[in-house]
């Protein structure tokens, strides 16, 4: 046989009606293919099973089948291979002349050697537990496909020449056959789930591990959970369990340690370059003698050295599983450029009358398949993109986590608490986003020049033109994308503060409440709100530009290319075939260069979010050794020698030597700002060591001066991790006086803590506070002046209990920061603090015998707080029985509400709302453009069909010119069209954004105080953020392509419809499938949507919560609990995410399939058509049709996609219909000019509630005060006191009785108008960042002297010169760099400021040191001689020499007298004095 007759005899194969291979084809080709594949396969495959183990699977029964099967196909072909040896043997007696060819001894050998590698492989795939292998069901698949040709080819042997057929191989050859069969249907049932698998662990384990190959690559095994989510709301627990490798735990530790190799690169060559040998070791200095230039050095040179790099350490932790979707990718590109071709056989195929009719349906057939492989590769690529980025987040929100609790103090005032957050929710987010596009950088590329191949290959030359209209596209939209970017960083930055701006203002929203602020912080807002949106504007300008440039970019190409192609040369004809092919790959070309531009934008913003990500990871961290945790030689407990430490490096106030004994109580005292804080800061290691040596032995537990509650029970805020001892706990919460609290409290200690203690008073949350660091029982307590928050007699209880030499801590070494000098005589040791040093140490007697400082100190004070000791047993814990802790309901005591996921569809009035928002005039005109450019370029294809079909006359087609005309024309028109309807949807959208932004920051500032105490500000500031973003950004561009999507799958569908009028038949059922898998789809993935939202509010709610508390969880150690709490909410919000995913691709693989099918039926009907079709109306159907798969997936992605997201116009809507308050003001204002003028105040019967479902905090209250009358409010915390004042400020309204100031019942007023006449000094010093004087005046009500004024006599003048700024000096965020007592004179300077004829102090003096507070209290008496002031006081000195003292008692007036007279009735108030000494 010659070589020509052996393979292929093409009169046989392709030109006959009834084509077939030839007998060596069969027997070589066909039998070898799927040896190879598997011997290529092999040798990786185990590689990979080597590495990958996933513990070992029992011998099941479909494993036994696998292994029999495996060696009866292995017995056939040896079988085969023993009959061509005994043929041999018979020397030429065979079947047929050409079976000696050595071929039929060396096929089967082959097979039968691989047959037994494929039962092998079987064995070891068990061994290393996989459930279901793709490798092998491929192989099976391909030895079944080459097996049917021989298949078919013997059958029709054997019906045509009977008596070649030799009976032994026949019958082989069928029994292989049909093991084949056996083998493939065997290997695509998945096996039993390996022994201690993770799955088994799982309480609910994801059912991709156990699927079978065939379930993976089509999405299959996500069914479930869509059929649930179809026929009810998803939730919470229907949600699996996260694979291992998905997992924090898994995925955040690489990425550290990853980024932490790469940081100490950076730092190894340095050192090498500066540490000098001559350094001398760390303890020998005894001369004090500084020798740290060195470490100076260091600092100064860092600066411009080499940063670590942060894109390679996630390069290599996400590396090398995204390269898998590299490969994939690679396919799929060349896979696309089938279509075009299989486009170009058929229209060859059309027009050749001759060509058997078998070929057509073979195309449509190929065409078919190729889709279909193409739909699930380009799905897997999809699906690998997406986990990575999905693990990308979870690493990148894990590692800003850890980061932000090492942080140094310096750089933690780099960055505010809003812009870590962000770090967390947006640029974790572009990364997720980048990262499925990311692969566009080679393969856009690719494709282009894959195209222009194909294109040369059809047109010639004449593609040039195309090609150089494209490459003039490339820098207009680089230059787009430039200015695109700058744009994006002014709106990040405008962003940034933004939220930040709200973050203060949900903070301290009381404190705007009582001051009537709202308003100047909502235009603030506002302000910020409109730079942002002038931005968003110029923008969409621009977007408007490149949408233009990209949707006209492809028609300028074929427009191009067509006219030179015809203008060159007459003899040029523009046939179907050239003009819809080109058309296709033109189409395809459009893609790779829409994408381009968006992902070089992508990959800006992406490196903009990794520069910050960068710089925020490689903040200096903390000092671990700052603080010597060695056990100190002797009894000393603390020590320090020589410390300096400033909190960064440019100030330092300098310590001196402390020793601490062991088992002592060391009182720390000094003036507001003298350093006591800063002094625990240092022993806890939060400051910055300058030098000298600092030690503590044994665990530390510490109370910081503003209390931090978290979010939780009142029992987990105490407990805080640890196990729970009864008897101790309750021991602890009765020294603390914690008991008559969890009586008032609805839910005893079961009760939940709001966010920040919102539910508790300050006295309350600084016990809670106290409690924790009792209740963990350590050796080290640094107690930052617990004791000012509460009561006198509750101090002196603590005192007694607790911290006093009798307390339960009596053991323990107890640093105690305070202002009561009572306490003093009973310290073990007192360190009087100046200006950041320590001026005196030593006894009270060892002080007072020294007569300095310290002495006159108290000199000036002793008379204030004279200390009586027999002061019987306290009054109040009387009648407390041992209350049953958790004995009440625990769904009384829930405070916040959870972000709640709404169900069900996404109802149209939310669109018609924001259609409301728009506009509705410019949402029809966006309509009608719409329309017009689709409708144009349809007409204008359609064109090109009639153009190409025209008749050629001697060559060359007449009518040319006029054609190539009308096909610029429609083309130009196109352009317009879409410029104009760009423009409309952007300005429509950020009218809308407008709208409803500033509608939502109005209800929520009008929103009651009980409203933000339920709400937590996570859930707010969720809105703000990214619900805002949304509504900016993602919904306009969304809206342009989700019209366009729409109106190209319409397009399509009518041109095949005219083409092929027959494939109406299938439209009308694919597109109920459409809509079915459709809807069934949007149902669980809108509910997904819903809950990953809802899911990730706890995780930024808890980040913020722990960047308030760092100092208190590294005190107590608790940093890798807060790390377990803080992955095991990012894991809970990706269990909802990682479903959403999979539901795309499991929609996108059924969607793409109904588009194949479509696909198919026109080329089917085409091609039984083809006598009465012309070429063009063909070309252009299929053309057509190819695109609408794309459009398809597209129409539906983006549907979900409006309906998910427009969820963000919902919930924006949702504070439209929350309870408000009263309004502001009242037009015309009832008032009279400068009320109230008197001041006096008449309560009658008053009376109020918290909530609906609780009894009265106050009740029947009836008390007439005189103008410039000065009452203390006093009583037990909790009774009432500050309810009181709420009920004056109508912070809650009346449940009965009324008010009345000079003879206006409150009532009847504006908030405003009542809150802005009249001024509290609230609890807590509140200060908003931004200059001093808008925190004092944010109006600019008044003039700078009378600005000047007020701070003088609140005594700050001196320190506010003193700045170099003076009042535009800044305040940061919650006034962090003023001490807690420089805050609460701001807070008198603003009262001093508005001078109004009602005064009310709330504890004001609560955190300040004796002369603070003698400043104040002599202030008030002097500034505020004329008003009425009411005083709600702890310490009874202050309100000794008021003209009247109000008495409440669990809510109700007790006693209403002057002092002396109260006194003389031995009631309460007497008791209440006794008990601070002053009686």
């Amino acid at each position: 046989m010659g070589p020509s007759s052996l393979f292929s005899d093409w009169n046989r194969t392709w030109h006959s009606e009834n084509p077939d291979l030839t007998q060596c084809f069969q027997n070589t080709v066909l039998v070898w293919l799927p040896c190879l594949y598997l011997w290529l396969c092999a040798p990786i495959y185990v590689l990979y099973l080597k590495s990958h183990n996933r513990g070992y699977i029992c011998m099941t029964h479909l494993n036994k089948a696998k292994t029999a099967v495996g060696f009866l196909l292995w017995i056939v072909c040896w079988a085969d291979v023993f009959y061509s040896f005994w043929e041999k043997s018979q020397d030429g007696g065979g079947c047929s002349p050409y079976t000696q060819a050595p071929v039929f001894l060396v096929s089967p050998t082959m097979l039968g050697i691989t047959m037994l590698l494929a039962t092998l492989l079987t064995q070891y795939e068990r061994l290393k537990g996989v459930q279901s292998s793709g490798v092998m069901l491929n192989f099976w698949l391909v030895a079944i496909l080459c097996a049917t040709v021989t298949f078919r080819s013997k059958i029709i042997q054997a019906i045509r020449e009977p008596l070649t057929v030799c009976m032994f191989r026949y019958t082989t050859f069928y029994t292989y056959y049909t093991l084949l069969l056996v083998s493939l249907v065997l290997s695509a049932i998945p096996d039993q789930p390996p022994l201690f698998s993770q799955a088994s662990r799982d309480a609910n384990p994801c059912p991709e591990i156990g699927a079978s190959f065939l379930s993976r690559i089509s999405f299959w095994w996500i069914t479930g959970l869509m059929i649930t989510g179809y026929k009810r709301p998803l939730e919470q627990k229907d949600l699996w369990c996260l694979n291992s490798e998905d997992r924090s735990q898994r995925v955040v530790p690489q990425l550290v340690r990853r980024w932490n190799n790469e940081c100490l690169k950076v730092k190894r060559p340095e050192e090498k370059m500066l540490y000098s040998p001559k350094k001398a070791p760390r303890g020998e200095r005894k001369d004090g003698q500084p020798i740290e230039e060195s470490e100076i050095l260091i600092t100064n040179i860092s600066q411009k050295s080499a940063e670590p790099s942060l894109f390679w350490a996630l390069c290599l932790t996400f590396g090398p599983y995204f390269l898998i979707s590299s490969l994939y990718k690679i396919i799929q590109d060349i896979l696309m450029f089938v279509g075009p071709e299989i486009l170009r056989l058929l229209i060859q195929f059309v027009n050749d009358s001759n060509a058997p009719s078998w070929q057509g349906y073979f195309y449509t057939a190929l065409l078919f398949v190729c889709t279909c492989f193409q739909t699930l590769i380009l799905q897997k690529y999809f699906h690998v993109c997406f986990t990575t980025g999905m693990r990308l987040r979870t690493a990148i929100v894990g590692a800003v986590y850890r980061k932000a609790l090492v942080i140094s103090n310096a750089a933690r005032r780099t960055s505010t608490v809003g812009e870590i957050v962000n770090l967390m929710s947006v640029d974790a987010q572009r990364f997720m986003d980048l990262i499925t596009y990311i692969n566009m950088i080679w393969s856009a590329p690719l494709q282009v020049v894959l195209a222009l191949y194909f294109l040369w290959q059809n047109l010639g030359p004449s593609v040039l033109a195309g090609v150089a209209v494209m490459v003039l596209m490339v820098p207009i939209n680089a230059v787009i994308a430039m200015k695109t970017k700058t744009y994006q960083v002014a709106q990040m930055k405008s962003k940034d503060n933004r939220i930040k701006l709200m973050n203060e203002l949900l903070n301290g929203i009381k404190v705007l409440k009582l001051y009537a602020w709202e308003v100047a912080f909502k235009d603030k807002v506002s302000a910020i709100r409109e730079s942002e949106l002038q931005v968003l504007k110029k923008a969409a300008y621009l977007g408007a530009v490149s949408t233009f440039t990209w949707v006209c970019a492809p028609f300028l190409v074929a427009l191009s290319t067509f006219a030179v192609y015809v203008m060159i040369d007459e003899r040029n004809v523009l046939d179907a075939q050239k003009a819809f092919v080109s058309l296709a790959l033109f189409n395809i070309l459009r893609f790779p260069l829409n994408m381009l531009p968006m992902v070089i934008s992508s990959m800006v913003q992406a490196s903009v979010s990794m520069k910050r990500l960068r710089v925020f990871l490689s903040h200096e961290e903390l000092q671990e050794d700052s603080v010597e945790r060695k056990v100190i030689a002797g009894s000393d407990s603390i020590s320090i020698d020589d410390g300096s430490f400033s909190w960064s490096r440019n100030d330092s106030p300098t310590l001196k030597s402390v020793r601490i004994p062991d088992g002592s109580l060391v009182a720390v005292v000094g003036h507001v700002g003298s350093g006591k804080s800063s002094l625990l800061s240092a022993l806890l290691g939060e400051m910055e060591k300058l030098e000298g040596s600092v030690s503590v032995r044994g665990s530390v537990a510490y109370v910081p001066q503003q209390a931090w509650i978290q979010n939780a029970t009142l029992k987990d805020n105490i407990m805080f991790g640890q196990e729970r001892k009864e008897s101790w706990y309750h021991r602890v919460v009765e020294a603390c006086a914690l008991l008559p609290d969890l009586e008032i409290l609805p839910a005893g200690d079961g009760t939940e803590i709001g966010e920040k203690g919102v539910n508790l008073s300050g006295g309350q949350k600084q016990r809670v506070s106290l409690a924790r660091a009792v209740y963990c029982d350590c050796a080290v307590y640094l107690l930052d002046d617990p004791l000012s928050a509460v009561d006198a007699h509750v101090g002196k209880h603590i005192f007694e209990n607790v911290i006093g030499p009798q307390g339960v801590l009596k053991d323990r070494t107890r640093v105690l920061v305070t202002h009561g000098l009572s306490y003093l005589p009973q310290a073990d040791l007192i360190l009087v603090m100046v200006e950041g040093e320590i001026t005196e140490m030593g006894s009270y007697l060892e002080l007072m015998g020294r007569d300095g400082a310290f002495a006159e100190f108290l000199r000036t004070y002793a008379n204030k707080e004279q200390e009586d000791d027999d002061s019987g047993e306290m009054c109040y814990l009387h009648d407390v029985v041992n209350v049953s802790l958790s004995s009440k309901n625990a769904e009384v005591g829930k405070l916040t509400e959870a972000d709640k996921a709404n169900t069900g569809r996404v109802k149209l009035s939310v669109f018609w709302e924001y259609m409301k928002a728009i506009g509705v005039a410019l949402s029809v005109i966006s309509l009608i453009l719409f329309f017009s450019h689709h409708f144009a370029s349809l007409f204008s294809n359609y064109w090109l069909s009639l153009w190409t079909d025209d008749p050629v006359v001697n060559g060359t087609q007449p009518s040319r010119e006029m054609r190539l005309g009308v096909y610029g024309a429609l083309g130009l028109s196109q352009g317009i069209a879409v410029f104009c309807y760009s423009i409309a949807v952007s300005i429509g959208g950020i009218l809308a954004s407008r709208y409803l932004h500033q509608s939502m920051l109005h209800n929520v500032l009008r929103a009651p105080m009980s409203f933000f105490e339920r709400t937590p500000s996570g859930n707010l500031v969720n809105r703000f953020a990214k619900e805002t973003d949304t509504i900016d950004s993602v919904i306009p561009s969304i809206i342009k392509m989700f019209m366009g999507s729409m109106f190209n799958v319409v397009g399509s569908c009518v041109v095949i419809l005219i083409a092929t009028p027959l494939v109406a038949i299938i439209i009308p059922p694919l597109g109920l499938l459409y809509f079915f898998v459709q809807r069934f789809y949007v149902s669980s993935s809108r509910q997904l949507k819903r809950l990953e939202s809802v899911s990730r509010s706890p995780v930024y709610t808890h980040f913020n919560e722990t960047l308030l508390g760092t100092s208190v969880i590294r005190a107590f150690g608790e940093q890798e609990r807060f790390i377990r709490e803080s992955d095991g909410r990012v894991d809970h919000n990706q269990k909802a995410y990682y479903p959403s995913i999979v539901a795309n691709r499991w929609l996108a693989v059924r969607l793409e399939f109904v588009g194949n099918c479509i696909v198919m039926f026109a080329a089917l009907f085409a091609v039984m058509a083809r006598e009465s079709l012309s070429p063009g109306i063909m070309g252009l159907s299929i053309s057509y049709a190819l695109q609408l798969t794309a459009s398809l997936t597209w129409l539906v992605r983006m549907s979900s996609d409006l309906e998910t997201n427009i969820v963000a116009v919902e919930r924006v809507k949702e504070y439209d219909d929350t309870e408000k308050e009263a309004e502001w003001r009242h037009d015309p204002s009832s008032l009279p000019h400068g009320w109230p003028t008197a001041g006096n105040i008449d309560i009658r019967g008053f009376g109020l509630r918290y909530r609906e479902d609780q009894e009265l905090a106050i009740r029947d209250i009836t008390v007439a005060i005189q103008g410039g009358e000065k009452v203390g409010i006093v009583g037990r915390t909790g009774a009432g006191k500050s309810s009181l004042t709420l009920g004056l400020f109508r912070i809650i309204e009346a449940c009965e009785g009324e008010i009345q100031i000079d003879g206006v019942n409150i009532a009847t007023l504006g908030l405003h108008e009542l809150r802005s006449r009249i001024t509290i000094i609230p609890q807590d010093p509140v200060l908003f960042s931004g200059s001093l004087r808008m925190n004092l005046d944010p109006f600019d009500g008044y003039s700078d002297e009378e600005v000047w004024r007020a701070l003088e006599l609140a005594h700050l003048k001196s320190f506010v010169s003193g700045l170099p700024d003076k009042l535009k000096h800044e305040c940061s965020e919650g006034g962090e760099n003023l001490s807690l007592g420089q805050r609460q004179l701001v807070c008198l300077a603003r009262a001093l400021l508005r001078k109004t004829k009602i005064l009310v102090l709330d504890e004001a003096t609560a955190a300040v040191d004796l002369e603070t507070d003698n400043l104040i209290q002599s202030t008030i008496r002097t500034q505020f001689d004329d008003c009425t002031v009411l005083t709600i006081a702890h310490r009874l000195n202050t309100i000794m020499d008021y003209t009247r003292v109000l008495v409440l008692d669990k809510g109700e007036m007790a006693e209403f007298d002057s002092p002396s007279a109260l006194i003389s009735k031995r009631g309460i108030f007497y008791k209440m004095a006794k008990d601070s000494g002053l009686v």
